[in-house]
């Protein structure tokens, strides 16, 4: 998959979809002289010989396994920007041969990290410390996309530039965009139309779904985004029920299901509610049901490896889909995966390659900008295409700073070898399956804008 240059502008960006071209784009390497005169003066600029970024994770709440992991990548990364660790990484893959191991600019990258606690406010206040008192010249992390949402509104208020974690809401590069924000994660409308048609082979098109669906905004654009893929297929929505993201028996919210003429149960859960909800169905004996003359079915849009780990044996047979899995074949993921095991002894999660690829790309910007400012850093990534990251040829969109590559689809196992191996990629769905135009309905609609870049001096 390439891109052409017609859709890279912010402005000329081709609003039905993705054009393909020739060939992937070299990297874009600014004039530093006239860079650094067209935009001098902005916040925490580095003045000593190191540079400190803010790894802000879910270290404790429903979400904390994906934060240890994510911390993990964050720490890895560190080491092969600053050349210390016992490979490169992913720094071998990259398309882009910017980055030479000796820090950020010629700064040691050091760095400063907080508990996001999987809630806003405390996502907010750690992000604002570690850029008030440390000093950070971008924030990166998080496992919740309302937790994104809010930190990514501060970096802009404050002039810091964020790069998100793990969010999959359509809100984050949807209607509640930002200039200072960027997500390589993929989001809620991809599953959506990555999920659809594999359900509709495997399940058929005359299916009555059930959503429970985490009460904030991810969950709430999963099952718009699913809900309406499934539809176009042909399937009836019967219910849709919100529970609390502090939930941890869902057995209340499962037993109305086999009351309600539904033959398929779609999750909107993540981490430890989709573990603890796909447990309680299981334990109802959902999956041993005949409804409507067919095999009961349970969905979980979106899947991680940590999450089939926590649920063992009741994913077998689940369709999902995830941004990224450590049995892909690519160099890129050969290179993670192995660096990853080889420090911390198992493979890494996609909540640990999104975050570790994310610095990367950060630091790629700013060495190909010549500068640590926001605005460099954005006029960097804005139609930035790249490839050996792990998900293959990949675009950063201008007008919504949202990554565009392939989407995997996923299927727990019925025979994995071990705790690690419990999904296997079923299919690649191809990225111009999962691409829509910028002010998409699901996305905030013509009124969703970036606004500009704050450099917060």
């Amino acid at each position: 998959m390439t891109f052409s240059k017609t859709n890279i502008g912010r402005r000329g960006l081709i609003k039905g979809g993705v054009a393909l071209g020739a060939g992937l784009a070299a990297p874009t390497f600014f004039n530093n002289r006239s860079f650094a005169a067209a935009h001098s003066g902005y916040l925490n600029a580095p003045t000593g010989k190191s540079v400190t970024l803010g790894f802000n994770v879910p270290q404790s709440g429903p979400y904390a396994d994906e934060g240890a992991d994510e911390l993990r990548a964050y720490k890895l990364a560190v080491e092969h920007l600053n050349g210390t660790g016992s490979d490169n990484g992913m720094m071998e893959t990259f398309s882009s041969k910017a980055l030479k191991g000796n820090g950020i600019l010629g700064k040691k990258v050091e760095y400063v990290t907080g508990d996001t606690q999987t809630k806003s406010d405390a996502a907010r206040a750690s992000a604002k410390s570690m850029i008030e008192k440390d000093g950070a010249v971008m924030i990166t992390g998080g496992s919740s996309s309302g937790v994104a949402v809010a930190v990514q509104a501060l970096c802009q208020e404050t002039g810091i530039i964020f790069m998100a974690g793990l969010t999959h809401s359509n809100d984050t590069t949807g209607k509640d965009r930002k200039a200072n924000g960027f997500r390589h994660f993929f989001n809620s409308y991809m599953s959506g139309a990555a999920l659809a048609p594999v359900l509709a082979n495997a399940y058929g098109k005359d299916r009555k779904a059930y959503h429970l669906t985490a009460d904030y905004n991810w969950g709430y654009t999963t099952e718009e985004a699913v809900t309406q893929a499934t539809e176009g297929m042909g399937w009836e929505t019967v219910n849709a029920v919100k529970t609390p993201l502090t939930q941890t028996d869902f057995s209340s919210y499962i037993a109305p299901v086999l009351q309600s003429g539904a033959d398929v149960l779609v999750l909107n859960h993540y981490g430890g509610n989709m573990v603890n909800s796909l447990t309680n169905a299981v334990q109802f004996g959902l999956r041993d049901k005949e409804v409507n003359g067919k095999n009961f079915e349970i969905v979980v849009p979106l899947y991680s490896r940590l999450m089939a780990k926590g649920a063992g044996a009741n994913v077998k047979g689940i369709f999902g889909s995830t941004n990224w899995h450590w049995s892909l074949s690519d160099e890129g993921s050969k290179a993670f995966v192995q660096s990853f095991g080889k420090k911390y002894g198992f493979p890494p999660s996609q909540a640990a390659h999104t975050c570790y690829v994310q610095t990367m790309l950060y630091a790629d910007a700013c060495e190909r900008a010549g500068t640590f400012n926001p605005c460099g850093v954005v006029e960097a990534l804005e139609g930035f295409e790249f490839d050996g990251l792990g998900n293959g040829k990949t675009l950063y969109r201008a007008e919504d700073h949202q990554c565009f590559k392939d989407v995997l689809v996923v299927k727990g196992k019925e025979n994995p070898e071990s705790d690690f191996d419990l999904l296997e990629v079923v299919e690649v769905t191809p990225v111009d399956q999962v691409m829509y135009s910028p002010d998409h309905p699901q996305m905030g609609g013509e009124e969703a804008t970036l606004g500009s870049c704050n450099v917060g001096a």
